[in-house]
């Protein structure tokens, strides 16, 4: 009897493990290695990184924040990217620069991007206004980055959530917030 008593208790144990694993990867962090160079050199190649898929249930992404989302190729892809134009805002790139447009700045503001590598060109060129519930993104290594520049405004259903830290390699380990503009 104490024996069948310690396989179902081990039965138990197992399963509640299981449980939380899977809820806690479905609904709070999910872990991404990356691949590519686009988010180079914020992000490299073999990185492994936590996706915070919670912050984004009780507020609204911002501005700055590198994020994990399902990619509009049709192969479904995650990508990741950093947010640069919000919902309702007018993001132009054009001659190097990117300039947003918005209530508090209806004349433009042109983003000081300190995240970017100074020797960074911003290729390309849009012009887009953003819906309601639309995001604009882009990759820190514009010269190779397949992004908002290429294939227009992100939808905020595509969103998996914001990287909120990197453990790999162990020499880089950070945690990140929305940058500052």
């Amino acid at each position: 009897m104490k024996f069948v008593r310690s396989i179902v208790e081990v039965i138990v144990i197992a399963g509640l493990a299981v449980l939380t694993v899977f809820v806690l990867r479905q609904y709070v962090f999910n872990p991404y290695g990356i691949s590519g160079t686009s988010m180079s050199p914020s992000f490299r190649n073999g990185d492994y990184v936590f996706v915070d898929q919670m912050s984004y249930r009780l507020r609204a992404p911002r501005r700055g924040e590198a994020i994990v989302f399902h990619g509009p190729a049709s192969n479904g892809d995650d990508l990741l990217k950093r947010i640069i134009g919000l919902p309702g805002e007018r993001v132009v790139v054009k001659n190097d620069k990117v300039t947003i447009f918005n209530s508090e700045n209806p004349g433009g503001m042109v983003l000081d991007e300190t995240y970017l590598d100074p020797s960074t060109v911003t290729t390309g060129e849009a012009d887009i206004t953003l819906g309601a519930d639309q995001y604009f993104v882009m990759g820190d290594n514009r010269s190779v980055s397949f992004d908002s520049r290429s294939w227009g405004a992100l939808a905020a259903a595509d969103i998996v959530g914001r990287v909120a830290l990197r453990i790999w390699p162990p020499e880089t380990t950070s945690v990140f917030g929305a940058e500052q503009y």
